[in-house]
C-alpha cells in the first residue's frame, strides 16, 4: 500500500469515527505455542490495552498447550499467526510449506541448563564434569549436539531423557537438566528450598530467534498491511507490558490459563528483562521484534555444522526482515 493510500485509508476511517458510524476491525487470529504465560505477556497486553483495536485489529489469542495444534492450522488457514521458531520455519521450507517468520519477538531462547548450587559448576563448561543431564529429544537432537561440537568433555553416556518431572535432578546433584529460564528455576526453588545454578544457552552461544511471529505466504502478499500492523501492534502490546500496568493483560492470562500464578507471572517478568530476552543486540537500538539476514545465517549454519539442516536449503524462504527493525515502540520504554 502507497503512503498515498494509507492516509486516505486512514482518512475515511477518521471520517467514519467521526460520524459515529462502526469502523470495521480487521479480524486477526494468533495462535501461541504453550499455555498462556508471561512469556506472552505483550501479546495479552496488546488485546487488554486497545493496542490492537488502535491499529486496526480485533485480534484473537488461541493459546498452545499439550493438544493444541496451532501450527497445523496456521498451515490449514484456520490461524493467521503462529508463535514459530526457525527451526520450525526450516523445517517448513523443506515440507514446501509456504510458512514465513515475520518478527522475533525474543532476542534470545531462553533455554536454560540447571545445576546444585554446590556441584562446583561455575561455567557454561563445567556442565560437561556431570554424570548426567536431563534433557528433552527436541534438546538432545539441536543443542546438545551443539554442546558436543563447541565444548570439551560433553558426551553421550550424560544424556537421559527428560519427563518435565525435576525430582531426578534434585535428588542427583551430579546432574543437571534443561529448563526455561523463566519457570524451572522457579518451581524448583520452591519444591527444593534451593536456587539452582542457571545456565542460558543463548549466552553460551546457542542463540536461535524465539517466540517468533510466523505467518503465511498468502498472507503476506495479499494483506501486507495487515501483517505489518499485526506486528506493530504486538511490538507495542510488549513494550507497554514489560515498562507499563501490565495487571489487565496479567488477569487475562489467569484467565487462560488458571494455574498461572502473580508470583510466576513476577518471577517471569524479572528474568526475561534481566537476561535481556527481548531486549539485547540489534533489538537494543532498532526496537523489540527486530531480525537480521546475518544473525539468521549464523544460525543457520551452526545447524548444518551438527547436521541438523542440509547445506543445500533455501533457509531465506523461512522468513523476512521487511516488516521489523523500525524502531516502533521504542518511545514507550521507561
Amino acid at each position: 500500500m502507497t503512503l498515498k493510500a494509507s492516509l486516505a485509508t486512514l482518512a475515511i476511517g477518521f471520517g467514519l469515527a467521526a460520524s459515529g458510524e462502526a469502523f470495521a476491525l480487521d479480524e486477526v487470529s494468533y495462535g501461541t505455542n504453550w499455555l498462556a504465560q508471561a512469556e506472552h505477556g505483550g501479546f495479552y497486553q496488546a488485546v487488554a490495552d486497545g493496542t490492537y483495536e488502535k491499529y486496526g485489529l480485533k485480534v484473537t489469542i488461541m493459546q498452545g498447550g499439550p493438544n493444541a495444534a496451532n501450527r497445523s492450522l496456521l498451515i490449514a488457514g484456520k490461524v493467521d499467526f503462529y508463535m514459530g521458531g526457525p527451526l520450525g520455519d526450516m523445517d517448513a521450507v523443506k515440507e514446501g510449506i509456504p510458512m514465513i517468520s515475520v518478527a522475533s519477538i525474543f532476542q534470545k531462547d531462553p533455554q536454560v541448563l540447571l545445576a546444585h548450587p554446590d556441584a562446583g559448576v561455575e561455567k557454561f563448561e563445567d556442565l560437561a564434569k556431570l554424570d548426567t543431564i536431563f534433557m528433552g529429544k527436541d534438546g538432545y537432537v539441536t543443542y546438545f549436539e551443539w554442546m558436543k561440537k563447541n565444548f570439551k568433555g560433553f558426551k553421550e553416556e550424560q544424556y537421559k531423557p527428560y519427563t518435565f518431572n525435576p525430582a531426578p535432578f534434585i535428588a542427583d546433584k551430579k546432574s543437571a537438566q534443561q529448563g526455561y529460564l523463566t519457570s524451572e528455576p522457579y518451581e524448583i526453588e520452591k519444591q527444593a528450598g534451593w536456587a539452582p545454578k542457571v545456565f542460558l544457552l543463548a549466552d553460551a552461544g546457542y542463540n536461535p530467534y524465539s517466540t517468533m511471529i510466523t505467518t503465511t505466504q498468502s498472507m503476506i502478499d495479499k494483506k501486507p498491511d495487515v501483517v505489518q500492523r499485526f506486528v506493530d501492534a504486538s511490538i507495542e502490546g510488549w513494550y507497554n507490558y514489560i515498562y507499563g500496568d501490565n495487571k489487565k493483560a496479567n488477569e487475562l492470562i489467569k484467565k487462560d490459563n488458571p494455574e498461572m500464578t502473580d508470583g510466576q507471572i513476577a518471577y517471569s517478568i524479572a528474568k526475561m528483562k534481566e537476561y535481556g530476552i527481548l531486549e539485547s543486540g540489534e533489538a537494543l537500538t532498532k526496537g523489540i521484534g527486530c531480525m537480521t539476514d546475518e544473525r539468521y545465517k549464523t544460525f543457520f549454519d551452526e545447524m548444518v555444522q551438527i547436521g541438523v539442516e542440509p547445506k543445500d536449503l533455501d533457509y531465506k524462504k523461512a522468513y523476512t526482515t521487511k516488516f521489523v527493525c523500525k524502531g516502533v515502540g521504542m518511545a514507550l520504554k521507561k
